[in-house]
């Protein structure tokens, strides 16, 4: 195995670089993945990572030892990958990686969710987990969302990536005027409670930014607008928990009806 001991090391600054720039990602087409679960969710869904990087002092560990066993790896000083800063806990272990191709968005007549803005990367990814844990495979991302190949939203999805088509910097205007299904907005003013408005598939859900919430040309471009009941003291739902009681809520009636 190769070690580096070395911020020099052009290996490392490419390292540094990826973990820390849009524009370098999208220049080399690459990504990196940080802990075992995301490798592997990786390679079952895309296939082998290009570069296992492992910290020193993470060799022996029995997790990671087996996902090294007969294959080669990069070896960091600890020193090193804590530089790296790619999360807040590093696993010990990351992996360059493709990131996968997604083929031109065409027509889509599935039911599909639409990001607007949403820029904590925690946020995002916990919403792509949850789209693709309701069955939804289709997200897209206007422009003002947190980077979705950026490692702490890879790390927060856990893998959804893999398994979702996700279209960033979409107009989410064009698409919704174009949308042959019912498009769905969470907002206060105006809106039926969640439980109680009726809805035809496919369903087109926007959530929108932390604080601002959905754009106000997008709600008005949206056929129904839904409230979610809070009864208690508290007014408003983090972005991600939202999405959850919606999406939820759609598929409970799929299953009901099937």
């Amino acid at each position: 195995m190769k070690q580096i001991q070395s911020r020099d090391n052009p290996f490392f600054k490419l390292l540094k670089r990826l973990a820390e720039s849009g524009r370098e990602r999208r220049k080399c087409g690459k990504t990196l993945l940080d802990g075992v679960h995301l490798i592997q969710a990786y390679e079952a869904a895309v296939g082998k990572v290009d570069t296992l990087v492992v910290a020193e002092s993470a060799l022996h560990r029995d997790e990671i030892s087996l996902l090294l066993a007969g294959r080669d790896a990069v070896v960091l000083s600890d020193v090193l990958m804590r530089d790296l800063g790619l999360v807040d806990t590093p696993s010990g272990i990351l992996a360059v990686v493709a990131i996968p191709s997604v083929a031109a968005r065409t027509d889509l007549a599935a039911d599909v969710v639409l990001l607007d803005g949403v820029q904590d990367p925690g946020n995002v990814g916990t919403l792509l987990r949850t789209a693709a844990a309701s069955g939804v495979q289709h997200v897209l991302l206007s422009p003002g969302c947190a980077s979705v190949w950026a490692p702490k939203v890879l790390r927060a999805g856990q893998g959804a990536h893999f398994v979702l088509k996700l279209y960033e910097d979409a107009d989410l205007a064009e698409f919704l005027a174009n949308y042959p299904g019912t498009s769905v907005v969470t907002c206060l003013e105006e809106a039926g409670s969640l439980y109680d408005t009726s809805w035809s598939s496919p369903l087109a859900w926007i959530f929108g930014a932390e604080g601002k919430g959905v754009r106000p040309d997008l709600i008005r471009a949206a056929q129904l607008r839904v409230r979610i009941p809070m009864p208690g003291a508290i007014e408003s739902l983090n972005v991600g928990a939202a999405a959850a009681i919606c999406l939820y809520e759609a598929l409970r009636r799929r299953l009901a009806a099937a």
